[in-house]
């Protein structure tokens, strides 16, 4: 058998730890944590990292390296996505969990924080190569996961179909099938429906209300999108469906421009079958830094994170940044766009629409009784605006920034379960 080197993380590994921690820190700060809770809540749970062969097609084996990470279980069983990319690493995934632990406080619904990923360009592989790959890996991290402990879900380089192996080989395992040990499955083996669109549709919920809030005509709102990819295309065309005006979309090949709106049906096929933005028509083919200086009503960043940081802050000229992706803005960024008067709704509150259609469907795992489509929606639309209800109200009365609050509600509601539940033994 010929084995080949074991992948290597990227050089450029994230800052996203750091920016985890930055903005932990300053909520603590705000709430008084003592040190001991500090150091509790700052630290991960649990980490696992794992080495694995994987049959490729052209013959001999190839070893992958991947992690999953649980954060903090103190209000619940661990939940977070599993991201496959080149970048994976084992801090950015560390800063994941955290985020998620925040993320199901804020939202209110009984999760602690985890992450997991894989390095590894899921472009480059196979359907045969990625399912071996997948299976693997569901077995090296089966001695973590399950319905009651750590519940995986698809994220950036995962879908679907992913997740449905995911199942299918704890499943084997077990011995019987156990629907509930990841969520964002297809609904012919126990996914929910609109799982596909929830994180889409909760940036519309939200942007809708910041637009209420805030006196800005949703007909006609202009709209850039970094990140033309699952979440991004779907809040792009929902929120066009709503009125708005979808001027900028972009992926990581570039960014396409029309001040008069995009034709997003023109652009699906492109997103569909993961084909480059540079070979679209319909608009001027602009970079990803010139769609974020684009003056727009609302800016989504959906792509990775530290996209919005020190170097390029001054140049955003949206009214309002609404975080499609985890962690996209970096503190000194959020710094230098309070300054300006950009208002940015973070990230733990305007994309917690997946996680919370996840909830919804692993209760539907758990009871053998699933929804129409439109109650989901309405549950989604329920807990996410009361969410961001919550988030605003604390800014208000605290006089803090969107992000600070969200922080200030979601750390307060982890420290409460942790200090209730207590310090075993």
């Amino acid at each position: 058998m010929v084995v080949r080197p074991l992948e290597q993380q990227s050089e450029s590994a994230t800052d996203a730890l750091t920016t985890a921690l930055s903005q932990f820190d300053a909520a603590a700060d705000r709430l008084g944590l003592d040190d001991g809770t500090r150091g509790v809540l700052r630290a991960c749970k649990r980490e696992l990292s794992v080495h694995f062969p994987v049959l490729m097609d052209a013959g001999g084996a190839r070893i992958f390296s991947g992690y999953r990470v649980q954060h903090n279980l103190a209000r619940g069983p661990a939940k977070g996505g599993l991201r496959y990319h080149p970048d994976v690493s084992l801090d950015e995934v560390r800063a994941l969990a955290m985020w998620m632990t925040w993320k199901s406080a804020v939202v209110n619904i009984p999760y602690g924080g985890a992450k997991g990923g894989v390095i590894v360009n899921p472009r480059s592989l196979s359907l045969g190569e990625l399912e071996r790959l997948t299976r693997r890996y569901a077995t090296e991290i089966s001695i973590i996961i399950g319905e009651d402990e750590d519940i995986p879900a698809p994220d950036v380089g995962t879908d679907s179909q992913i997740m449905a192996w995911i199942m299918d080989t704890i499943s084997m395992h077990r011995g019987h099938t156990h629907a509930g040990v990841v969520t964002g499955k297809p609904v012919s083996v126990g996914g929910t429906l609109g799982r596909a669109e929830a994180t889409g549709r909760g940036l519309q919920y939200v942007v809708q209300e910041a637009a209420r809030e805030r006196g800005i005509g949703l007909e006609g709102a202009t709209v850039a999108v970094q990140g033309f990819g699952n979440v991004g295309a779907v809040a792009a065309n929902l929120l066009a469906l709503a009125g708005a005006r979808v001027v900028a979309v972009s992926d990581s090949s570039g960014a396409l421009y029309n001040g008069k709106g995009l034709d997003l049906a023109v652009l699906a096929p492109f997103q569909k079958d993961r084909r480059p933005l540079t070979e679209a028509t319909g608009g001027d083919q602009i970079s990803n830094a010139e769609l974020l200086a684009l003056p727009v009503d609302f800016l989504i960043p959906a792509a990775l994170e530290g996209q919005i940081n020190a170097a390029n802050a001054g140049e955003v000229r949206a009214r309002v940044v609404v975080e499609g992706a985890n962690g996209p803005t970096t503190p000194e960024a959020d710094a230098i766009l309070a300054e300006k008067g950009v208002v940015l709704i973070p990230d733990i509150v305007a994309n917690a629409g997946g996680v919370i259609v996840s909830y919804f469907e692993w209760v539907q795992d758990l009871q053998f009784y699933f929804w129409e489509e439109n109650e989901v929606n309405q549950r989604l639309h329920t807990i996410i605006t009361r969410a961001y209800g919550d988030v605003a109200r604390t800014a208000e009365e605290e006089g803090v920034t969107l992000r600070e609050a969200a922080m200030m509600v979601g750390v307060s509601r982890v420290v409460e379960a942790t200090k209730i539940r207590g310090i075993y033994p």
